[in-house]
């Protein structure tokens, strides 16, 4: 979805419009499908905070179970990147978040991951995956993947991107490799597990990572010190503050 205004959209460099879109979850509905997701953005090129509320009602009109609202970030090696829009401020970005989030709590949706909203019972049990470290198969062209073996390895591949490639038989399917070294897989397991805003069983650190609770002591005494992380009996929660400062969060984790 993106945006429901053509001239967002066209900003973006989307081939589709709004009635494309509002047709296709219309249809959703029409023809019974048990869920499906609209994926929205919010933050854009001259957006204002009634724009990007207006875009956030027309979604929740829509009816979707599951809704994707995420702000946009500016990646390298893209067009914005290179010749960087005007986007809003740090004050109309909060007031879009804060109200756009108590306008989906009040029409029932609940926020389960950081950009993840759903009707009850209706998470994305693919993404879960993702975010509680699991496993999963990569297939198909430019697909990655994540596996765990017994022997204790991790290992992340990705398969070869351009169709021509992928599609040569002179050429491996598998484009590339990965193990997830033991001094990575703190960083890699909370970037991923800290999304959720659900409890963070520790044994789950344990079983996904390989690693013993004493690998992350310092790092984890350091946020729950700093209210970033509340530390249950069994379990870590991320507090309110830790959702505003997760990158700050994730930083200690990571590899000095």
């Amino acid at each position: 979805m993106q945006s429901f205004q053509q001239q967002k959209l066209e900003r973006l460099g989307r081939i589709h419009g709004e009635s494309e879109a509002i047709n296709a979850a219309k249809l959703a509905h029409t023809i019974g499908l048990n869920s499906f997701n609209l994926d929205l953005m919010h933050g854009l090129p001259e957006q204002s905070v009634s724009d990007a509320l207006s875009d956030l009602q027309q979604a929740i009109d829509l009816a979707p179970p599951h809704l994707s609202w995420y702000q946009l970030t500016i990646e390298p090696n893209t067009l914005f990147y290179s010749k960087p829009p005007t986007l809003p401020d740090d004050d109309d970005l909060w007031d879009i978040y804060e109200q756009g989030h108590k306008m989906l709590e009040e029409a029932g949706y609940q926020q389960y991951e950081v950009s993840g909203y759903s009707k009850p019972d209706y998470q994305c049990q693919h993404n879960l995956t993702y975010w509680r470290f699991g496993d999963y198969l990569g297939i198909g062209c430019g697909a990655h993947g994540k596996l765990s073996f017994e022997d204790g390895r991790i290992v992340r591949t990705t398969k070869v991107k351009h169709p021509r490639g992928y599609l040569n038989m002179l050429k491996p399917y598998l484009d590339s490799e990965t193990h997830v070294e033991a001094d990575e897989r703190p960083f890699e397991f909370f970037i991923n597990r800290l999304r959720l805003l659900e409890a963070c069983p520790k044994s789950e650190f344990t079983e996904r990572t390989g690693l013993p609770l004493d690998a992350i002591r310092t790092p984890m005494n350091y946020c729950i010190e700093n209210g970033y992380i509340d530390d249950l009996e069994h379990s870590w929660i991320v507090t309110e503050k830790g959702k505003l400062f997760l990158n700050d969060v994730l930083e200690q984790f990571e590899l000095e």
